[in-house]
């Protein structure tokens, strides 16, 4: 693959591809997943495989999730326009990027705009994502930092979403926090290193909670003070 139209039309059949298997359903998160191109988020050698559907290695020990992931975590997020969103684990900025296209989108006036605040716990890896997010112009959506997040972004209000992309021993507290009424978190749980259950827990307006198992998942495990220490 070579040329920036041979990946456009790797792209579209790609998003057409989960369109037909029912996985990506609404329109704003189909036109994110259009125009973002996940080629630019990878290093030279790993871009002929931009738009294979599988988890690719972004260095680090640590992977970009497959595109069928990346379209149900917006899915199942249930993103929209307007929508404060909160990313545990950014790795290369790709994921961030997609979100943002479907909370800021450019075709919306800027007082509408939501926003994403990712957070990558590798030092080099988050440098990576805040470079190839700002040499995109991602900047002004996405607010992109090297931090544990996972007990939640300090000094920051409460979130529509919080998406989690790394494997956690438990739902931490923390996350749960920070969620707003009617707030979703969508989190894989289980032991790292085989399938986890993905998890969509809602808080209600009465403020109780909602748990929802969404399937079989297999992601890297979760560091940081709420991660695994094993």
């Amino acid at each position: 693959m070579s040329g920036s139209r041979d990946y456009a039309t790797s792209r579209k059949r790609a998003v057409e591809a989960l369109i037909d298997e029912g996985i990506l359903k609404h329109e704003n998160v189909i036109a994110a997943m259009m125009k973002v191109p996940r080629e630019e988020f990878l290093s030279s050698e790993a871009r002929q495989f931009a738009y294979v559907d599988s988890p690719i290695s972004i260095g680090f020990g640590q992977t970009t999730s497959a595109l069928h992931m990346t379209a149900m975590f917006c899915e199942y997020g249930e993103l929209s326009v307007g929508q404060r969103v909160m990313e545990v684990g950014g790795g290369c900025g790709y994921m961030s990027a997609v979100y943002a296209e479907v909370v800021a989108p450019l075709t919306e006036p800027k007082d509408r705009w939501g926003h994403v605040w990712s957070a990558e716990i590798i030092p080099e890896l988050a440098e990576v994502g805040r470079k190839h997010l700002a040499r995109l112009g991602f900047s002004e959506r996405v607010t992109f930092v090297c931090k544990d997040a996972s007990g939640g972004f300090e000094g920051e209000e409460r979130f529509d979403v919080i998406i989690v992309t790394s494997a956690a021993p438990t739902v931490p507290a923390p996350l749960i926090d920070q969620l707003k009424p009617e707030g979703t978190l969508v989190i894989p749980v289980g032991e790292p290193h085989v399938y986890q259950e993905l998890l969509r827990i809602r808080r209600k307006i009465d403020g109780t909670l909602s748990h929802e198992e969404l399937g079989g998942v297999a992601f890297v495990p979760m560091r940081g003070k709420h991660g695994w220490t094993k």
